[in-house]
């Protein structure tokens, strides 16, 4: 579940107790529920669909995705679609996400699973990070998004949400710290339900525990939060 590279070594900061992992996870599920956003990528289990949407939200905002993602889709609905595509169409079709890089990317991903995989993405972990674009996230999103695997993620907002509830102390960005918020986001994930939480994570800090005035008062998780309790003392 944590990416080899990402596994914790000894760490001065504990694990969350199984009382307060239940804890959390059923406030944020129950929190999901109410407010979760309607998302066109939550209605698919296709990898290849995942994939696209995963790759178009890096550095972009889901705003601009949306009508993108839906454009895609429609030119190239499957991976052979896209690997037989001319690569100038699909740098066009990108236009304009920014970041042109990423199209390239996918196309290639797309080339090797057909030629190498029939067409069909991977569920494990190794096979899936093999390919270049797809780093520890981005593997660990498929995995649970598109197999309902059990599997860890960590982009900025899910770092976030897990340090300030969780840690809110020492170096967010060091490299210590993000081993250990891997540590704590795969003791977090439920054997079931993984897609929920795992989209419900990246929810509470996009909606609710955003970088810059974090709205505290309507957070699930204003009463065990290490951050706002923090700022008590």
């Amino acid at each position: 579940m944590i990416p080899d590279a990402l596994r914790p070594m000894k760490s001065r900061f504990p694990l969350p107790a199984a009382a307060d992992r239940r804890r959390f996870r059923a406030r944020l599920l129950a929190w999901y529920r109410r407010h979760g956003r309607d998302l066109p990528w939550r209605k698919t289990d296709d990898p290849y669909h995942i994939l696209v949407s995963e790759i178009m939200l890096q550095q972009t905002q889901v705003d601009r995705v949306l009508p993108k993602y839906a454009e895609w889709i429609e030119k190239y609905p499957s991976l052979a679609s896209l690997a037989a595509a001319p690569d100038q169409e699909v740098a066009a079709a990108w236009y304009p996400l920014g970041y042109n890089i990423r199209p390239r990317r996918l196309q290639s991903i797309a080339r090797e699973t057909v030629a190498n995989y029939g067409g069909r993405l991977p569920s494990d972990e190794a096979t899936l990070r093999s390919f270049k674009g797809i780093g520890a996230y981005t593997a660990g999103a498929i995995r649970s998004f598109a197999f309902r695997e059990r599997a860890a993620i960590l982009d900025t907002n899910v770092a976030r949400v897990l340090f300030r509830i969780f840690v809110a102390r020492g170096n967010p960005k060091s490299h210590a710290t993000k081993r250990h918020l891997w540590a704590v986001s795969a003791c977090l994930v439920p054997a079931r339900h993984a897609f929920d939480f795992n989209q419900a994570l990246m929810d509470l800090g996009a909606m609710v525990c955003v970088a810059r005035n974090p709205r505290c008062l309507v957070c699930p998780m204003n009463k065990i939060c290490q951050a706002i309790k923090a700022q008590q003392k």
